[in-house]
């Protein structure tokens, strides 16, 4: 097996996975869009080895030039999907402009800091409620689907459903559309209240009152982040974070997680640590799979 593994997230645990996975031998691309929340931290100064105080942006900085060092590719742009490849024996890992396919991945793209708060989601679940477009598509042919979301995440979702479903409703839950969506693809610009079912979606209903009956409705808020990416691949969670066990090991063989997404302490030193677990874990699997 090909020793390649695919990091998704620059941030302290993605490039500390890439740095432990590279010197393991393994070829490494980090996809990265760009700053994360350490580059928000205004100043650091309770991390090893920095006398002074650092601001995240420069300690963020600073990890992906040492990964640029070693030979780590860098894949600007946000991820949008992530599946089996064609002959499910490794990863594809894809956004709007590119593609990339791996035996491992690893998630660390941090953690979901807003999500979307509409009584009904939890409810129904795998009941009409989905995040994963391509996986589900199949289901909804010739029915009425909505997509939450007002970003490219949100377009590339809706343009999976769009050659299945009668209907396709755009839902920006009142957030400012940053996506051209095309002509047959319905915005609805008003904010949310609820989402209706019992066995199964069968409406949503927005803040004014106004019903639209639905058969489906798909989450695509802000970017697919790892707990996002983590259900499209049928990975176990634990509340909002991802299942990992002691090898930062999923419940996918072959996809490791690490940093904010598995819970817990939200800091440097606890994603630096689960990263450089992570890729040392993941090239230990390739080299198992050899």
């Amino acid at each position: 097996m090909e020793k390649k593994i695919i990091v998704i997230g620059s941030g302290p645990a993605g490039i500390s996975a890439a740095l432990y996975a590279r010197r393991g031998g393994a070829s490494v691309t980090v996809v990265t869009k760009g700053q994360g929340a350490l580059a928000k931290a205004e100043r650091i100064e309770n991390y090893y080895g920095f006398p002074e105080p650092v601001t995240g942006a420069e300690l963020e900085r600073l990890g992906i030039e040492g990964a640029r060092r070693l030979g780590i590719t860098l894949q600007s742009g946000e991820v949008m999907q992530l599946g089996f490849n064609d002959t499910f024996d490794g990863y594809t890992v894809a956004g709007k402009d590119f593609e990339l396919s791996a035996p491992s991945v690893i998630l660390a793209a941090g953690a979901s800091r807003k999500g979307v708060q509409i009584p009904g989601i939890a409810e129904l679940e795998g009941k009409g409620v989905s995040y994963c477009a391509i996986c589900d598509a199949f289901f909804y042919r010739k029915k009425r689907v909505g997509v939450i979301g007002a970003g490219a995440y949100a377009l590339h979702e809706a343009e999976v459903l769009a050659p299945h479903v009668s209907e396709l409703h755009i839902l920006t839950n009142g957030a400012e559309e940053t996506a051209q969506f095309p002509q047959g693809m319905t915005v609805h610009k008003s904010k949310l209240s609820s989402i209706k079912g019992t066995e199964h979606v069968e409406s949503v209903v927005f803040e004014d009152g106004a019903e639209l009956p639905l058969d489906g409705v798909f989450i695509a808020i802000g970017t697919a982040g790892s707990v996002v990416l983590a259900k499209k691949m049928g990975i176990q969670l634990e509340g909002r974070s991802v299942k990992v066990d002691e090898n930062m090991a999923t419940n996918v063989p072959g996809i490791f997680a690490a940093g904010d997404c598995t819970g817990g302490l939200l800091q440097v030193a606890k994603a630096v640590y689960e990263g450089a677990k992570a890729g040392l874990s993941a090239v230990n699997y390739l080299r198992s799979k050899s």
